[in-house]
């Protein structure tokens, strides 16, 4: 007999690391033994000082606050929503617990036996690893100074830091702040200013470093007069400094921070002070490195005030990216934490580009993101391609209302410039006007290309139906959603003509199997694996899903999972569609990586024979989901 409820949990389970690392019979064991708790709001999960229970948790549903208690009150360290676990003391280093759980609305969490959990830590490497860096990220936060001015104790144990040293090492900002001891404490701070840092680090003529001032000590020292802006940085400086190689760990570089109640490190080419400086870890920094976490960079993100530091951030997830894919990551988790973060990012550029506008929005509005963003299937930072979408207004109003978002959209485009996201060569932006219309305008945009298709409607209707909402008002999306379904099924003309371009896609294969590569232009002797390869089972996918009207499905590996059970004389196609398409993504993706471009155009030259057999076999589905759309749609009579 199955257990239904061992199963709803599993299912809840898998979308999340480090549970997606497991097989399924290992969950399902795991699930079966797990203890479902409801909390209504204020409900402890348990209390600082309190006895490591012998469970830890997940949040199912709701929200649960990470506590540290004072003599005087509660100070919240983090919050942990859906899928963010805690409580990993019992897991790691079995002591009281040095904050409390308490639930900050009504939620449902899943309490695991640690008995249970443990073996599957022991055999694996990643689940270990995983589960190491949650709880450093959540320990970084578990120290501080209470009215007294005395440290809560760290608990993080000497053999805890020697496991935890096999994580990775620390990224550092390698152009440091310096200034020599003859410097005076005004000139450094206008330079601080000047380039935005929040640090100085005072050096010998050899660059040997003696001390590091920071905002913290111009603050406690200067502000408060202790100090005359005219003294010498020797007299305000903190020295001697903490002093560490490259090859430092994150965690033991939060275990340093915790330990000497200090915000920044040096880093010097041999780890000592008698050597040359050559980079500063910070506090900030170490937040930003538990990059390995989604949700904590999701969090950061959030945080961010500044666009250029979400630039910063998504240099990390790129990190995150190369490790799932060495970690060989399955595919569509892969797809959907990039998707989170990079829909986070634009999310909180928009909201930052709210807050510089002189006015609130006039109306409503939706921003929507396009193409392989719009399907979750961005990986690599490629083109903006984005539109917006706003509250049907009165004639006379309507110019003005457009040109406050047309405004708006400028400061969005050029932020995700700023953080990476390449102008659209072709304007298919929020900023051009084309792209920043009402409700109605859409829906009559939407219809034209629909009655009366041209070639070029043709592209664009490609690249705009897969669109998702990211910002805004749902409601008008989903009135965009209906127009499109609604014209499919009034006329199947429209799918024949999208179906004619899928069969127009260049061939990947010459007729001797040989590879057909750019012939002329910036790409000569290049192949691209887009055009020739993806597009084909991108556009098939889309196609079939209009026809299908399968609404709110936009990635290509979801439309062939569900087409596959829609058709299963064809199921087989469908899923051999969906392995070539995870294959050619997480191939375009290392090349990307590896090349740092959008690992389209692919050198064959570089090519080993197995990565050239494999892109081949990746390829023999593109013939038959052409034959598919040839034969659904009649399209002989069209070509």
């Amino acid at each position: 007999m199955k257990n239904t409820i061992a199963e709803r949990i599993q299912d809840f389970l898998k979308q999340f690391p480090p549970f997606s690392m497991l097989e399924k019979k290992e969950l399902l064991v795991i699930s079966s033994q797990i203890r479902v708790l409801y909390l209504e709001k204020g409900t402890y999960v348990f209390k600082q000082d309190e006895k490591c229970h012998d469970e830890f948790y997940i949040v199912r549903e709701g929200a649960v606050g990470l506590y540290r208690d004072t003599e005087y009150d509660q100070d919240l360290v983090d919050i942990c929503d859906s899928g963010d676990m805690f409580g990993l003391r019992i897991m790691i280093i079995k002591k009281d617990y040095r904050m409390s759980a308490k639930a900050d609305e009504e939620s449902i969490i899943y309490a695991i036996p640690s008995s249970v959990f443990k073996p599957f830590i022991d055999e694996s490497k990643e689940v270990n690893k995983f589960l190491l860096e949650t709880f450093a990220a959540h320990a970084r936060n578990n120290y501080t100074e209470n009215a007294k001015g005395k440290k809560i104790d760290n608990t993080i144990s000497i053999d805890v830091a020697k496991d935890l040293s096999t994580l990775r090492t620390i990224s550092y900002r390698k152009k440091p702040l310096t200034c020599f001891s003859s410097a005076v404490v005004k000139d450094v701070a206008l330079e601080m200013n000047k380039y935005k840092i929040n640090s100085i680090v005072v050096t010998d003529e050899n660059r040997y470093p003696l001390g590091i001032i920071t905002d913290s000590d111009l603050r406690a020292k200067v502000a408060t007069g202790l100090f005359p802006a005219t003294s010498m940085v020797t007299e305000i400086m903190s020295a001697p400094v903490k002093t560490y190689s490259k090859k430092l760990t994150v965690a033991e570089a939060q275990i340093a921070l915790i330990k000497n109640n200090i915000s920044h490190l040096c880093i010097t080419k041999d780890g000592t002070r008698d050597s040359k400086l050559v980079g500063v870890f910070s506090n900030h920094d170490l937040l930003v490195s538990f990059g390995s976490n989604p949700a904590t960079l999701i969090k950061e993100i959030k945080r961010v005030r500044k666009v250029q530091r979400l630039r910063y951030i998504r240099k990390q997830v790129e990190k995150l990216l190369k490790t799932y894919l060495e970690q060989d990551i399955p595919t569509l988790h892969i797809l959907n934490l990039i998707s989170e973060i990079n829909d986070a990012l634009v999310v909180r550029i928009i909201e930052l580009s709210l807050e510089e506008m002189h006015s609130p929005p006039p109306v409503e509005f939706s921003f929507l993101v396009l193409g392989s963003q719009g399907r979750k299937e961005q990986l690599l930072i490629t083109d903006q391609d984005n539109a917006i979408v706003f509250e049907d207004v009165n004639e006379e109003v309507y110019e003005a209302t457009q040109i406050y978002f047309l405004e708006l959209c400028r400061k969005i485009t050029k932020s995700l410039h700023t953080v990476g996201f390449e102008y659209c060569p072709a304007e298919m932006m929020a900023s051009n006007p084309r792209w920043c219309m009402s409700v109605s305008k859409w829906e009559t945009q939407f219809r034209d290309w629909m009655t009366s298709p041209t070639e070029e409607s043709t592209l664009l209707s490609s690249i705009f139906f897969d669109f998702q909402l990211v910002y805004g008002n749902v409601d008008m999306v989903n009135q965009l959603s209906n127009v499109v379904f609604d014209g499919v099924n009034k006329s199947t003309r429209f799918l024949s003509l999208l179906g004619v371009s899928a069969l127009q896609k260049p061939s990947p294969l010459g007729f001797f199997k040989q590879f057909l590569v750019e012939q002329n232009g910036e790409h000569k002797d290049t192949f691209d694996i887009k055009i020739r390869a993806m597009m084909v089972l991108i556009d098939g996918a889309r196609i079939l899903s209009l026809y299908h009207n399968l609404k709110g499905i936009n990635n290509t590996l979801l439309r062939y999972e569900k087409l596959a059970e829609l058709e299963v004389n064809n199921k087989e196609l469908f899923e051999s569609c969906a392995k070539a398409f995870r294959v050619l993504l997480k191939f375009r993706t290392r090349q990307g990586l590896m090349h740092k471009d959008s690992g389209r155009f692919i050198k064959l030259s570089e090519l080993s024979k197995k990565d050239k057999l494999r892109l081949k076999r990746c390829f023999r589905p593109i013939r038959d989901i052409q034959e598919v759309l040839r034969v659904r749609f009649q399209l002989k009579t069209l070509m």
